[in-house]
């Protein structure tokens, strides 16, 4: 059973890997992004995009545990 779990992670984690790849490689056309006066070099649309992802998914836990830490510190202060 546990040799079937780590074959399905790693089967979504390639088709993951896959699909990321995929979109950028089907995103190449340049973009500049302008964001409060501030202006970025022109990059793939893929790029600002992905690093979109990859802090979301760095910020995404860490507010669920301020969440769940939060939760039970509510529950230990209560009379």
């Amino acid at each position: 059973m546990r040799n079937l779990k780590r074959a399905l992670v790693v089967l979504f984690v390639l088709v993951l890997v896959m699909l990321v790849l995929f979109f950028v490689l089907e995103n190449q056309q340049a973009v500049a992004l302008v964001m409060f006066g501030w202006s970025a070099p022109s990059m793939p649309v893929a790029v600002p995009v992905v690093a979109a992802l990859l802090l979301g998914l760095a910020i995404g836990p860490l507010l669920g545990a301020y969440g769940v830490w939060r939760g039970k510190r509510r529950l230990r202060s209560a009379p």
